[in-house]
């Protein structure tokens, strides 16, 4: 596995939270982080509209922190491979917006990228378990996607349990991402459940000193 040290929790601050006229300076601001989150949506898939695939490239030129591109967006078996191409470390398509979810991991991989998959909080994971033999990340999310600063959804952490004990098993070989409401409150139980990597918005740019929000983080998720 090439994305982290066994057992060390990662900390994957989102831009969602940043100050958008400020990207470079903020993805400098949170060094020590293990990858940069990049929320990239359309509005169509859900009601908001962020940034796109020119912002991204740029964003990429600035910081030297994996970025973590996050599809949430129409047809991403379309879009997927261009992120994977322009250099982003994992792409991650929603499953509520896949047509060919096997294809695509395979593009995304093919294309240099690791491949991840996410829910939506209602979405069931049974229907996709199986295919996660495809993918290097699953998302698990923990608010309705489309704004940040929600509250956390603790009833998702079933989904993370039931695939941490196929990882455990041996039987799936994927990284357990987390998104919404993560924040000093709700990381150790996040982590508890079996989370290696946290996105968190607002508990870092909020903070007055993002890098050491971090770390504090890390250290909440390490003591769980």
């Amino acid at each position: 596995m090439l994305w982290n040290v066994p057992g060390k929790p990662m900390i994957a601050p989102s831009i969602l939270a940043a100050d958008f006229a400020r990207l470079a300076e903020e993805a400098q601001a949170v060094r020590g982080a293990d990858w940069l989150h990049v929320d990239v949506m359309d509005g169509h898939f859900v009601p908001n509209l962020t940034i796109g695939l020119p912002v991204v490239q740029a964003l990429l030129r600035s910081t030297d922190i994996p970025v973590d591109c996050h599809l949430m967006i129409e047809d991403p078996d379309r879009w997927a491979v261009d992120y994977a191409e322009a250099g982003a470390h994992n792409v991650t398509v929603h499953a509520e917006a896949v047509g060919d979810p096997v294809k695509v991991a395979k593009n995304i991989r093919a294309a240099g990228a690791r491949a991840g998959l996410s829910v939506r909080p209602g979405t069931p994971l049974e229907p996709w378990t199986e295919l996660l033999i495809h993918y290097d990340t699953l998302l698990v999310m923990s608010v309705e996607p489309g704004f940040g600063g929600q509250e956390f959804m603790p009833e998702v952490l079933d989904k993370v349990r039931a695939v941490r004990r196929l990882v455990d098993r041996g039987e799936l070989q994927v990284l357990i991402e987390i998104d919404g409401g993560i924040n000093a409150d709700t990381i150790a139980e996040a982590a508890a459940a079996g989370v290696d990597c946290f996105v968190a918005g607002s508990a870092v740019y909020g903070a007055d000193d993002p890098a050491e929000a971090v770390g504090r983080l890390r250290t909440m998720a390490e003591g769980s």
